[in-house]
């Protein structure tokens, strides 16, 4: 049982994982202005707006100039979550 509950920790990390690089790739596609008919940013768009707009929404202090810091939360909130869950198996 427990090497079951390891594996299920192991895939969370992973997913955590490769859903902070696409928050990470969302925040620079916001500098960089891409081609918004693009397939691969059309999917990184939908799959990370729905969580930036929920955080906007909560935390509207997170907008600050202009400057929407929703990526930095996401971010920290994941790792947040990472490390717990790391440290509460391991």
């Amino acid at each position: 049982m427990s090497a079951l509950i390891i594996a299920l920790v192991q895939l969370i990390h992973t997913l955590i994982t490769i859903y902070s690089w696409i928050v990470v790739i969302a925040a620079l596609f916001s500098f960089i202005h891409p081609d918004p008919y693009n397939p691969l940013v059309r999917f990184i768009r939908q799959i990370t707006e729905p969580v930036f707009r929920w955080i906007r929404h909560k935390l509207p202090f997170v907008v600050v100039s202009g400057m929407d810091l929703s990526p930095v939360v996401i971010l920290l909130g994941l790792a947040f979550l990472d490390t717990f869950l790391m440290r509460l198996v391991f």
